[in-house]
């Protein structure tokens, strides 16, 4: 099913007057043929079926106007076959027996301009004797929008790669492209659009870990990289916004732009992954260190030995090795200890 646009003159103004001047006129000759009632001449009959006749049945027209304000559309049928599409803001006249279209148009979800702009007119309930039930009426806006909207979904909990599980969230911006599409191919394209968001999120984070690690491949091309949900966002929204694009391009949707608005462990995991975050950044440290210490070390005694300034036996160097590696590599401050004798 492919859109087709309605190349209708905004002619809803023009046809507004004709039939609110035809139903003066039927008004005028019901009147005037009431009055010459009395002659019930053949032309006095016709006035007063003719008049009657369209006060009866002259509302009719008036159904066929439709208000379009900017960025709507309105997917047309007439007896269940589909006639087109009205785009473009302004007023218009179409077949009063046809019917606009828009499954969604209830249908509500965690996004901007959602599901009909407020445009949803509640009637008041009407009480029934009894006063055991109510009956609710409204009149809802079958107009599509077709402005950009953005969907926020609610959290998932996938697992990583690694089998971690996390806690994540996208926010993805989205419109209407093919009106068609939208609401014949899929039964309603905003519950279409928010359950494949969930389907392509945990396709895309299954295959990647939450950190760096090693011998993971998230590329596909069998060679181990350094891909991450917390480090490469970008490079993972963008797959998930193309992984969507490809499940809802037959809904007539278009994916403009996805983003990761939440990201972390799950609860029962959180403060484990701390802990080895926390000695991860330890051991390192460490590292840091005691590669800093060493190469102290042996500039002190390159420095010693090429000024002359003492000369040390293995012995001696190995404790001086030793105190000077306890010095710099403790994480107390060092405690002199003075010896006011000889060296030997």
């Amino acid at each position: 099913m492919n859109e087709k646009i309605l190349q209708s003159k905004k002619n809803g103004m023009a046809a507004l007057l004709l039939f609110a001047l035809l139903y003066i006129a039927a008004l005028a000759c019901f009147i005037a043929g009431c009055t010459q009632s009395g002659s019930m001449q053949p032309f006095t009959v016709f006035l007063i079926a003719a008049g009657g006749f369209w006060m009866l049945v002259g509302w009719v027209p008036f159904l066929g106007l439709k208000i379009l304000g900017p960025q709507e559309a309105l997917v047309l049928t007439l007896f269940g076959k589909y006639v087109g599409t009205l785009k473009g803001d302004g007023f218009y006249w179409v077949n009063p027996f046809c019917t606009g279209m828009n499954p969604a148009a209830k249908t509500k979800l965690h996004q901007s301009g959602d599901v009909d702009g407020g445009k949803t007119l509640q009637l008041p309930q009407l009480q029934f004797a009894q006063g055991a039930s109510n009956a609710g009426f409204e009149l809802t806006n079958k107009k599509i929008s077709l402005k950009i909207m953005t969907l926020n979904n609610n959290r998932q909990k996938i697992n990583d790669c690694l089998g971690n599980p996390v806690e994540i969230g996208i926010a993805v911006m989205w419109r209407v492209m093919d009106t068609a599409k939208a609401v014949f191919n899929v039964d309603n394209y905003k519950e279409y659009l928010s359950l494949q968001c969930d389907s392509a999120l945990r396709d895309i984070v299954r295959l990647y870990p939450y950190d760096v690690s090693p011998d993971v491949d998230t590329t596909g091309d069998g060679v181990a990289d350094e891909g991450s949900l917390r480090g490469s966002s970008e490079v993972v929204a963008s797959r998930i916004r193309d992984e969507i694009q490809f499940k809802v391009e037959e809904a007539g949707l278009e994916i403009l732009e996805a983003r990761i608005t939440y990201l972390a462990y799950a609860p029962e995991i959180a403060a484990v992954m701390l802990q080895r975050q926390q000695a991860s950044a330890i051991i390192d440290a460490r590292k840091m260190i005691v590669d800093g210490a060493v190469g102290t070390v042996e500039m002190a005694l390159e420095r010693m030995k090429r000024n002359q300034i003492v000369e040390l036996d293995e012995e001696r160097k190995a404790a001086m090795i030793s105190n000077l590696l306890v010095v710099l590599c403790s994480s107390r401050d060092a405690q002199p200890v003075v010896n006011s004798g000889s060296l030997y």
